[in-house]
């Protein structure tokens, strides 16, 4: 088909750019995104290389913006977003991009420290406040007649029945209210209930100054006698981090620091006030120019990795590049290069060599909007090898129409068209807009713990499923009387499967017990630790071991599923041969277990068929009509049902993993649904009576019938895939190609490739 929808014609090129010139000819390249560059170092360190100063300066501006972002989204400014696409800075505003970074981390720094400060006073002041005003309330509740002979009672039991007068000494202070429990059975303990405490909860929340989150305390004071108990008091309080504040004996005193404390309040929310509206001037200033700052950032960064992976000559005045390009872009290319050239103000041009290489190039196919759905439909079975036919033009064509075979419905399709157009022509408002991320951050750990669980979950029933199944076939043997598949067919089978997968499930099982939801990001892989143990690999760093002696242990579970192999597929093969000759020979006698000719002993006989050892009983010399025995077919028949028992063990399994989807796709759709259309139905204080109720109903019973039962067209979509994947695409496609990443400022901005 000549040219016809093949790859891109690539060509390997090399650049001589001036020093000067290089770093504005490279930031033309990468918004023109048409060349891929070569790394010419691929030995030298990248700690290394010349403008590693260049890269760590434009991390530590990177780092100093995501500080900034922070503070921006916590306080929920905002981040204005106008599309501009700002040119490169030239490297000598790197210094006052630098400075201007420096100064607002700085004084962002400045202020929530001084803020942190202001409000760690304003609680202590909060605190005290409440303690003056509840201490005096204890106070009043003391003077109670009823209520000082008790604990005068308690004190004078506790001391051996002194009568003398007690004068009590007290601490006050703030504790947080969850804690008062195990704060007061501590005090009982440990002063062994020598100490009388009131305790009352502050009725507000207060603000933590290091957290921001809101805190309920209590406000406790503490009668005693003595400074022992004192003593132990503080410390109890010091342990459960309690906060304790003077407080004054008399009541005249009291009132005047609570006075005093109040206008120490007031004046410092004034100052806190004044704090806050400086801290949203300088960040909603920072927030209007953010996004273009990190486009200036990011694109020096990639400019100065680039240049990394650049030679540079002898004379220290020319930089030498290798870049994969097109064919067709090479005029592009060019003038991209005069453009570098001019806006340096160099003399010098930079200029583009072909080469000649053996080397293959990597696979270029252009896409538009349109054509770039189907082909990474297309790349996701394999990326096509170098000028390959591809695959993705003729599936424009037959993915629609195998979807529409399958999915056969002309008004389901209108409503689908009708979707498809309406995402079409809100394409750049829905691109535009931003997800919170954190509400999706809940939903992805939510969604990883029961993927992992529930794939988990379908191996072991698999194996389980499975294991049952082999068992029942020991019934069978039993009933049929057929010991030598007992012995060289079901154990085999059940030990080869529980050495390898049984082991499987007991490593799941105790992953989960080991490893908690903390620390499950650390513990190894068993897929890893799984392939591993098969291919006797325990050199893999990267994937440390469950438990001590593990090694070991799978060695021989290993060697013993080897073992039953040839059980399987020799020794019983020939064990069905030595009984064909046995009958063959039956003339032969034993005596006691001595053989005489050929016939079996006692060991043997006790591994063979019962038919033929009762037909031995009971024709004696006679020979019996014997069926014909190929020792060929029978050792073909074992060996293929050997392999296909041993590879069904693997590919069952993994068959099984289909409970894992499909139960996990269904689940969290029927969350979702319940979640946004029933719960928030039946949760509105503004419903309609049985009227809403029933319109709410309605509405969840057409999308559970539309989503969760008519799934067709998930269904046919998949299916689609499939064919294309392997029905139609292995016909002629490798798949075995390596993809074109040009260097492009677009695609670092987006994100789609790490750099």
């Amino acid at each position: 088909m000549g040219e016809l929808f093949r790859s891109e014609e690539m060509t390997l090129a090399q650049l001589f750019l001036q020093s000067e010139a290089a770093y504005c000819c490279v930031s033309e390249l990468g918004e023109l995104g048409m060349v891929q560059f070569r790394d010419l170092n691929p030995d030298v360190n990248v700690f290394q290389r010349k403008f590693v100063n260049e890269v760590r300066r434009c991390e530590e501006m990177d780092r100093k913006l995501r500080f900034v972002e922070k503070e921006i989204k916590k306080a929920n400014i905002p981040t204005v977003d106008t599309g501009e696409n700002p040119e490169v800075p030239f490297p000598r505003d790197m210094i006052d991009l630098e400075a201007t970074f420096e100064k607002l981390e700085n004084e962002l720094k400045e202020i929530n420290t001084n803020q942190e400060a202001l409000k760690k006073n304003f609680l202590e002041l909060t605190e005290l406040k409440h303690i003056l005003r509840r201490t005096q309330q204890f106070f009043d509740e003391m003077e109670d007649p009823a209520l000082m002979e008790e604990s005068s009672a308690l004190m004078e039991g506790n001391e051996g029945g002194r009568g003398a007068p007690l004068r009590l000494g007290f601490v006050a202070g703030v504790i947080s209210r969850e804690r008062i429990p195990t704060f007061e059975r501590m005090l009982w303990r440990v002063c062994r209930g020598n100490v009388f405490l009131r305790q009352a909860e502050i009725e507000d929340p207060l603000e933590d100054p290091a957290t921001g989150d809101q805190v309920h305390k209590s406000v406790f004071i503490i009668f005693f006698q003595g400074d022992q108990l004192k003593n132990r008091v503080k410390k109890i309080c010091e342990g459960f981090r309690a906060s304790l504040y003077p407080c004054p004996e008399t009541p005249q005193e009291r009132k005047e620091m609570a006075a005093g404390v109040n206008t120490r309040i007031d004046d410092l929310q004034m100052v806190l006030n004044q704090t806050e509206d400086h801290r949203q001037r300088v960040l909603q200033a920072a927030a209007k120019t953010m996004r273009v700052w990190f486009i200036k950032v990011r694109k020096m960064k990639a400019i100065y990795h680039t240049l990394n992976l650049c030679n540079i000559d002898v004379t220290q005045k020319c930089l030498i590049a290798e870049v994969w390009c097109p064919v067709s872009d090479l005029d592009s290319i060019q003038f991209a290069l005069r453009r570098g050239t001019e806006r340096s103000g160099s003399t010098v041009p930079s200029i583009l060599n072909r080469m000649t290489t053996k080397q293959t190039p990597p696979t270029f196919n252009k896409t538009n909007k349109f054509t770039s759905g189907f082909q990474n439909i297309v790349d996701a079975y394999g990326i096509g090898n170098y000028r390959e036919i591809n695959p993705a033009p003729y599936t424009i064509i037959t993915f629609p129409f195998l979807f529409a075979v399958m999915f056969g419905d002309m008004g389901h399709g209108v409503l689908m068209t009708c979707a498809a157009l309406y995402l079409v022509i809100r394409e750049s408002r829905i691109l535009s807009q931003k997800t919170d991320n954190e509400i999706w951050n809940i939903a992805t750990n939510k969604l990883t713990f029961l993927n992992s669980f529930k794939m988990k979950m379908s191996v072991i029933l698999g194996v389980i499923h499975m294991m049952f199944g082999v068992s029942l076939s020991l019934f069978n043997h039993l009933y049929f009387k057929k010991p030598l598949n007992i012995f060289l067919g079901f154990i085999p089978e059940i030990v080869f499967m529980a050495s390898l997968f049984g082991y499987l499930i007991i490593l799941v099982f105790y992953k989960w017990t080991a490893y908690d939801a903390f620390t499950s990001k650390d513990a190894p892989s068993l897929l890893i630790a799984f392939i591993n143990m098969c291919l006797f690999n325990y050199g893999d760093v990267t994937n440390k071991p469950l438990y001590r002696g593990q090694m070991g242990i799978q060695i021989v579970l290993v060697l013993i599923a080897l073992a039953c192999v040839p059980c399987m597929l020799i020794v019983k093969t020939m064990v069905l041969r030595r009984q064909h000759l046995w009958k063959k020979h039956l003339g032969t006698q034993k005596f006691g277990g001595v053989r005489v000719g050929n016939g079996p002993t006692e060991d043997e006989a006790g591994i063979m068929d019962h038919d033929a050892l009762s037909q031995h009983s009971e024709d004696g010399d006679e020979h019996a009509e014997e069926e014909p025995f190929d020792f060929g077919d029978v050792a073909v028949h074992q060996a293929i049902h050997t392999i296909e028992y041993c590879l069904g063990c693997i590919s069952n399994t993994a068959s099984y993993l289909r409970l894992w989807a499909l139960s996990l796709a269904h689940a969290q759709l029927s969350e979702v649904l319940w979640t946004m259309v029933m719960h928030l139905g039946l949760s509105s204080r503004s419903g309609g009576g049985f009227f809403g109720l029933s319109i709410i109903f309605a509405a969840f019973a057409m999308l559970t019938v539309c989503i969760l039962l008519i799934m067709e067209g998930l269904s046919a979509f998949l299916h689609a895939l499939r064919l294309h994947w392997v029905e139609f695409q292995n016909k002629f496609y490798t798949g075995q190609g390596f993809k074109f990443v040009p260097f492009s400022f677009e695609s670092i901005l987006e994100g789609r490739f790490d750099e």
